[in-house]
This record gives structure tokens, C-alpha cells and sequence, in this order.
């Protein structure tokens, strides 16, 4: 009698392989759900704290840029008024942190918050 054509698909099937192909497949899908996404976060994380860090330069070069400009130009202002270019710069410099914050605040966060109420 000959054997059905299914039979040695199953006859060739173990235990053993079944539960290897399980393993292989939670470790696939705990890399692709859980190291994959870590390692973009950690990523965008590097990228963003590099690219914070020279804004925060060129801001700092700008405000003393304005500084240096301030006392080159306004010789009115040395002697006893030497502080007004340091005071114009500080308040530029608060400007700027605040329209930082502002921005910040105001973000994709809060549109978010408002999307999902």
C-alpha cells in the first residue's frame, strides 16, 4: 500500500524543531519590537543632543558677535556707560531663551494633547 502524500510531511515534523521555530521567531519579533526601536531612539537622541549643541555654539558666537559690534560702533558708550552693550546683550540672550521655551511649550506636544481630547 503506498503511503499518502501528506504522510511525510508529518512523519518528517519534531517536537524539537516546532519549539526552535517558536524560539526563533520570539527572538525575531523581540528584535524587531524592542532593539530596533531602541536603537533608533538612541539615535534620534544622539542626533538631536549634536544638533542642540551647535545651535547652542552659534547662538553663543551671534550673542557675542552683537557684543563686540555694540562697543565697536557706539563709542558713545564707553567710560561710565560701558554696560549698556553687556545689558542690550543679556536681554537678547533672555529673548532668545525665551523664545526657546516658548516654542517648546507650544510644540507637537501640546497639538498631540489636543488631538487626542
Amino acid at each position: 500500500m503506498k503511503t499518502p502524500f501528506w504522510r511525510k510531511f508529518v512523519r518528517g515534523a519534531s517536537v524539537q524543531r516546532d519549539l526552535q521555530e517558536i524560539r526563533d521567531l520570539a527572538v525575531k519579533y523581540v528584535k524587531e519590537e524592542t532593539v530596533q526601536p531602541l536603537k533608533d531612539l538612541g539615535r534620534f537622541v544622539a542626533f538631536g543632543t549634536i544638533g542642540s549643541l551647535f545651535v547652542g555654539f552659534g547662538t553663543t558666537l551671534l550673542l557675542l558677535g552683537a557684543l563686540r559690534f555694540l562697543q565697536e560702533q557706539f563709542k558713545v558708550l564707553d567710560g561710565s556707560l560701558s554696560w549698556i552693550p553687556y545689558l542690550v546683550v543679556v536681554c537678547l540672550a533672555a529673548a532668545v531663551i525665551a523664545l526657546t521655551l516658548w516654542r517648546v511649550v507650544s510644540g507637537t506636544a501640546k497639538r498631540r494633547l489636543k488631538d487626542s481630547k
